[in-house]
């Protein structure tokens, strides 16, 4: 009898041994989320992996001693991986906020070089000062026909045939009025441009580059800044593709890479002109694509080109 007592009384201070650890686990743990929800940096991240940790402690609270290491592990790593996911959350938060900075002072630093280049191009102003009133006029009359083809697109509800027709119209008269605002702000032309299945395509003619280079010319650059300042009103959610082609005189790695670099300058001008570098692909085709016999002058001459393809999403 005496010795089934100590036995009794030994399994029993195990017990409370066993249930203080325990205790003192989940105490623990729980103390280290409770710190985690208190950090204000922290307290509103990786909400998942919190609730997974606190299900993992609620296990532990229950569990029996023979599946408590098993249960005390789990809730250790579930612990720790909330905490490494909110600071790999807030890291992410921080580097995002980097990137916004960084895209804000890109711009800022564009328009000092726009203000620099209107400084030292002074000997225009009365030109532009015309340029921009005539813009002025184009925008107000641009917004009074967005003012028209809203009421026209609400008409049309239900209505088809004829009613569809004066609503494209009136989208082309929109697109119409942002070439002419495009080129009058930018001082050029627009390239001419044509649709096929692969959407609209501008086309930079051989002589917007010297023989044999990829530096556009003074009024190639201009029609790139026009389509450029067109691109951003009119098409802002398109995504744009420089091709660059080459008749076939020359060795054809000397002409894939002359295209390359020719369709890279266009792209870096559009860019410099507003678009979003993302939005911009260059891609040379050297003299693999043309449009014309290459065995005369002026089939070679189409065949000198730079396609900007405008598609939308």
């Amino acid at each position: 009898m005496r010795l089934r007592g100590a036995v009794l009384a030994a399994l029993l201070a195990c017990g409370m041994t066993t249930a203080h650890a325990q205790d003192a686990d989940v105490a623990r743990l729980s103390q280290q989320l409770v710190a985690l929800d208190a950090d204000a940096e922290l307290g509103g991240l990786a909400a998942y992996e919190r609730l997974q940790a606190r299900q993992a402690l609620d296990v532990l609270a229950q569990s029996r001693s023979s599946n408590r290491y098993g249960a005390l592990y789990v809730a250790e790593r579930r612990v720790r991986i909330a905490q490494i996911a909110a600071r790999t959350q807030a890291m992410q938060r921080e580097l995002d906020r980097l990137d916004r900075e960084r895209s804000e002072l890109l711009v800022e630093a564009s328009r000092r070089d726009a203000a620099r280049a209107r400084a030292e191009a002074e000997r225009l102003r009365i030109q532009a000062q015309i340029q921009a009133e005539e813009a002025a006029r184009l925008r107000e009359q641009a917004a009074a026909d967005a003012t028209a083809m809203q009421d026209v697109e609400t008409a049309l509800q239900g209505v088809a045939g004829a009613q569809t027709a004066k609503l494209e119209a009136a989208r082309e008269r929109e697109a119409a009025l942002a070439r002419q605002e495009a080129e009058l702000v930018a001082g050029g032309k627009l390239p001419p441009s044509t649709r096929d299945a692969r959407g609209e395509v501008f086309v930079l003619a051989g002589d917007a580059f010297g023989s044999g280079q990829s530096s556009l010319t003074a009024s190639a650059a201009a029609s790139v800044r026009a389509l450029g300042a067109y691109l951003q009103q009119a098409a802002p959610g398109a995504s744009v593709r420089v091709e660059g082609h080459t008749d076939s005189q020359g060795g054809a790695d000397a002409n894939l890479k002359l295209s390359q670099r020719r369709a890279a300058a266009v792209r870096d001008a559009l860019v410099a002109a507003g678009l979003a570098p993302a939005r911009v692909q260059a891609v040379g085709r050297g003299h693999a694509q043309p449009v014309a016999s290459n065995d005369n002058a002026a089939g070679r001459a189409r065949n000198r080109r730079v396609e900007i393809i405008v598609s939308q999403n």
